[in-house]
């Protein structure tokens, strides 16, 4: 075993811990259907599923909350995420909301995705501190698409660094810096592999 490679990636995690470094994570699921007309029509209600938002709170009762808000920070409910809008998201247990913004949208034929990014409460008082345990330059593609008569779902975290630095994190370094680490080590496979499987079933 070399020695090297190792050392590198416990020095990257610590400057992961730090808010110094940041991650790639990607979940995935996929479906294949007998003919055209089934995966056109699953492919139709996947597309459903990933704009409803608001439903992926059903998925469990250990998985987050999701509420959908427009860009005046009112509640939405049946409609799709569109640029601007805010998503909350309510972890399980005590923990802090933690509130995200719809930075892209894209729709063809066969394939429908939405970016968000880390965002302050659009409630909020000054909307300076990020109100996410993930710093602003974090990015979450959620996306659905047809390839053949399969179908597959997919959550896409790139640069994923903790919002543990002033004055973004405000109060919350802590904290952001915890939820973030058990994210990465457990916590996200289940809720987002929960979310994907979710996405292309049945």
């Amino acid at each position: 075993m070399k020695i090297q490679p190792v050392i590198d990636r416990i020095e990257h995690e610590m400057d992961v811990l730090r808010g110094e470094a940041t991650k790639d994570v990607t979940y995935v699921s996929q479906n294949t259907w007998a003919s055209d007309s089934q995966a056109r029509e699953a492919f139709s209600q996947a597309v459903k599923k990933l704009l409803d938002v608001n439903s992926w709170s059903n998925l469990s009762s250990l998985t987050a909350g999701f509420q959908l808000y427009d860009a005046t920070g009112n509640p939405k409910y049946g409609a799709p995420p569109l640029v601007g809008d805010y998503i909350r998201v309510t972890l399980p247990g005590p923990m802090p909301e933690n509130w995200v913004c719809v930075s892209h949208t894209l729709t063809t034929e066969k394939q429908v995705a939405f970016t968000v990014q880390p965002s302050h409460n659009p409630n909020g008082k000054d909307g300076k501190e990020i109100d996410h345990f993930f710093h602003q330059q974090a990015r979450s593609t959620f996306q659905v698409e047809l390839r053949g008569n399969t179908i597959i779902a997919s959550e896409m975290g790139r640069q994923e660094g903790i919002n543990n630095q002033s004055p973004e994190a405000g109060n919350r370094a802590v904290i952001n810096t915890a939820i973030a680490e058990v994210g990465w080590w457990f916590y996200q496979k289940f809720q987002w592999k929960q979310l994907t499987d979710y996405l292309v079933a049945d």
